[in-house]
């Protein structure tokens, strides 16, 4: 009961327009179980066979989001049911999810990663290459993705006026072009930001979904 007491929690403490994403990746299908009867529909996965199985065994109402850092090669496995992929940053990317969204006559939404943090390690377009990709007559062909949003991960500090920044400089990117990169596979509506840590603050500068994990389910089990 304890990852239903979590939820509610969280789900109490933040805005009614703000989507919780249960980060469940490596835990066990029990424990996904117990979340989706405390009224928990949307999990986030970042191994697609790992979501692939999930998606077998659990209920069919529920939205799977890919989280993970994406290999094209992959996508087949998951074209036919997942709802939303986060963290594209590559147009190669997007030709393979929209090939393979044509075979199962689907629109698959995505969201963009944009590289926010001062860390050299996360993945993600500058804001330059975002307008760059949303401009080219190569996305305009796609016919069977949507982008619906950008997404960005914060430098893994504890300082607020930093982190702060971060999450303030992607809202004022996405606000600016909510209206102005409007188009048939482009219609922006969902900002992506903040985790277990730092969610608070991201809500605060604007994100409308959150990823949280460990706050639900207590920390990874990564020998699983």
């Amino acid at each position: 009961m304890e990852i239903q007491k979590n939820i509610q929690e969280i789900v109490k403490s933040i805005p009614a327009n703000v989507t919780l994403v249960a980060v469940s990746k490596t835990k066990p299908i029990s424990d996904l179980q117990e979340a989706y009867d405390g009224g928990q529909r949307v999990f986030g996965e970042n191994k697609i066979q790992e979501m692939a199985e999930k998606f077998e065994a659990l209920p069919k109402d529920i939205q799977w989001h890919m989280i993970g850092h994406l290999q094209s090669n992959k996508v087949k496995y998951m074209a036919h049911f997942v709802n939303l992929i986060h963290g594209i940053d590559k147009l190669k990317t997007l030709k393979e999810i929209n090939k393979q969204a044509k075979k199962h006559d689907r629109i698959i939404s995505c969201l963009l990663q944009a590289k926010i943090a001062q860390e050299e390690t996360k993945f993600g377009l500058s804001f330059d290459e975002i307008e760059q990709l949303l401009k080219s007559p190569e996305f305009k062909e796609l016919e069977n993705i949507k982008i619906v949003g950008f997404m960005g991960m914060a430098s893994f500090t504890d300082d607020q006026k930093q982190l702060n920044e971060e999450f303030a400089s992607l809202n004022s990117f996405f606000q600016l072009h909510k209206t102005k990169t409007a188009t048939s596979n482009c219609q922006l509506e969902t900002l992506s930001m903040g985790m277990s840590g730092d969610y608070n603050l991201a809500i605060k500068n604007g994100s409308s979904m959150i990823r949280v994990g460990s706050s639900i389910f207590g920390n990874r089990n990564y020998s699983s």
